[in-house]
């Protein structure tokens, strides 16, 4: 029985220069305890299809709906949400359909803790006091398998983990028995362990619920773990919909090969990752996998290939050398101010990176890796051991030594945005580091070599004068390896640089940064949660857990016979298309 019947839903945004058509003419339905999932690029529309089931999106005139929504509510009622009055809809959400947000950080009040937030949710829906509220938020807590509930029940959302927020999140949307649960991205940017606890949480959630589900996601092996049926939409339109089994198995459109195909494989190696542009521009119109074997066939990286790369590099120079490094941070502190309790987030860790090699690191948040990239820099102070690079030792250098050094190893950091100046055209940003250190003669030469920096990374000239809100996430992320190219380092460390990237953009991403490896000869130090994209962009793999590494191996060897439980749990949590 169909719970909620959308209609040639369109979605039209105003501007004063222009009309955007955001969604044209989606139609899906959705049963009691089925899972629909909706997949595709930044901008194709998912997120705020979703926001239109709740009404979240501005009013008219700057945005107008059309099209029907038809809900069957609990008492058996069947509505149209697009014309019923606000004051019925605020019953609606919470109530009948809920919904966990991308980012729990930003949808988490920071100044209320969470048990607060939950109990605020089951008051403003039921006739509960605030005794009845907590009892039941402390049962959800349990139930989405927190730790410890009376501590999260007082605590505030920058006191729990990535994780532990998207289970309060969770909580919080199971909190009134909603009949459906819109997840928008639920597990983006968590680490593959969690992920997929989250995923299993939600589907045993599901059941006990008896919840319909939307469960929406630029990753299609996420959403095969989940859904029953798909949707692909693409700028606003879904291309292609069906079972989860024919979509997966017989693909028809070419941007849903193109999808499948441009995401990191743990099955094999390739020297150029395929992007969807390769298929969509392809005349073959066929159902099978012509085009992406001969893909395979032409860029396949074999065993023979891998072992003579590995053999090459170690017999090149040490480019660094980390010598039982400890970082630690200040957990506890009394009246006075003095620590009493400290937190070892790097744990006597030594190991060596050869030039022109790519190091990749992984385990789960908290395990030491960003800790360890900002050491390695000497942004943050380490407390014990040595770093050397090219055999000199950092920690000697003093301050203009060290920002000389600096020329010689940078870092592309996580989120590209909060990285970037708003206020700054992205040709100052770039052009600033050469500013800083004296690279050429005058401003005209900087602006040159930013302006071919910017080609390189596969931007435009007219790119230089617009500012960081003006660029799509892959972009900023390609200013961002500009920025950090600009002073030509020898050493460069990536920051989970392709974590929250579209598929299709993380492809390109990653075939820049092999590209610019060869062509320039750097040397990278490679950090991410994504497993399958670490073998595909690193030689050898260390993995480390609770600030010690725990195993370092080359990346063939890591995946086919990891020797440490915890390494093969996280390669055991990774999602397979």
């Amino acid at each position: 029985m169909n719970i909620l019947t959308v209609k040639d839903l369109n979605i039209r945004f105003n501007t004063s220069s222009t009309i955007l058509e955001a969604v044209k003419g989606v139609n899906f339905e959705l049963s009691i305890g089925e899972t629909v999932g909706i997949v595709g690029e930044s901008g194709s529309g998912k997120s705020v299809t979703s926001l239109a089931l709740l009404r979240l999106l501005p009013a008219a005139p700057k945005c107008t709906l059309s099209g029907e929504i038809l809900l069957k509510t609990q008492s058996g009622k069947s509505v149209n949400l697009l014309q019923i009055p606000e004051r019925q809809m605020v019953a609606i959400r919470g109530k009948e359909i809920a919904m966990i947000f991308q980012e729990p950080m930003t949808s988490l009040n920071p100044v209320l803790t969470c048990g607060f937030q939950v109990a605020e949710a089951i008051r403003a829906h039921e006739k509960s006091n605030a005794e009845d509220a907590k009892k039941r938020a402390i049962y959800l807590f349990e139930r989405v398998q927190l730790p410890d509930t009376e501590r999260i029940w007082r605590s505030y959302p920058h006191q729990l983990s990535g994780g532990q927020q998207q289970r309060v999140m969770i909580a919080m949307a199971l909190s009134c028995r909603p009949s459906i649960l819109i997840a928008d991205e639920p597990t983006t940017a968590l680490d593959v362990t969690v992920q997929q606890n989250i995923l299993k949480l939600l589907k045993e959630l599901q059941q006990e619920f008896q919840m319909a589900m939307i469960f929406i996601s630029h990753d299609l092996s996420v959403i095969r773990e989940v859904a029953d049926k798909i949707l692909v939409m693409k700028k606003g339109v879904v291309v292609e919909s069906g079972s989860a089994a024919a979509i997966f198995h017989s693909p028809q459109h070419p941007y849903t090969r193109g999808l499948l195909a441009c995401r990191p494989s743990l099955a094999y190696k390739l020297r150029r990752l395929p992007t969807i542009e390769i298929f969509e521009s392809s005349s073959t119109q066929s159902t099978d996998n012509q085009l992406f074997s001969k893909i395979i066939a032409e860029q396949k990286i074999t065993a023979a290939d891998i072992e003579q790369r590995i053999s090459e590099l170690s017999e090149r120079k040490n480019l660094v050398e980390v010598k039982n490094l400890s970082v630690r941070f200040a957990a506890e502190k009394n009246w006075f101010g003095k620590t009493t309790r400290f937190t070892q987030a790097v744990d006597d860790v030594s190991f060596v990176v050869k030039k022109g090699e790519t190091l990749g690191l992984v385990g789960e948040s908290g395990c030491g890796k960003t800790t360890l990239s900002r050491a390695l820099l000497r942004l943050i102070p380490s407390d014990e051991g040595q770093i050397f690079f090219e055999e000199t030792d950092i920690f000697q250098l003093n301050q203009p030594q060290m920002r000389r050094q600096r020329r010689e190893m940078q870092i592309i950091f996580q989120d590209p945005f909060s990285s970037l100046n708003p206020k700054i055209r992205i040709g100052d940003a770039i052009t600033e580091p050469l500013e800083v250190h004296k690279i050429y003669d005058n401003q005209a030469q900087r602006k040159e070599a930013v302006m071919e920096l910017l080609e390189t990374v596969g931007l435009s000239t007219e790119h230089f004068y617009r500012y960081p809100h003006e660029f799509s996430g892959g972009q900023r992320q390609r200013v961002g390896i500009a920025r950090a190219l600009a002073l030509r380092p020898k050493f460069l460390i990536c920051d989970e640089s392709v974590s929250a990237l579209d598929v299709s953009v993380q492809a390109q991403v990653l075939n820049l940064l092999t590209e610019l490896r060869e062509k320039l000869g750097l040397t990278y130090i490679f950090i991410s949660h994504d497993l399958a994209v670490v073998k595909q962009m690193s030689d050898r793999i260390m993995v480390m857990q609770h600030g010690k590494v725990v195993e370092t191996a080359t990346a063939t060897e890591l995946y086919d016979a990891p020797k440490t439980d915890y390494a093969k749990r996280l390669i055991a949590a990774i999602p397979s298309l």
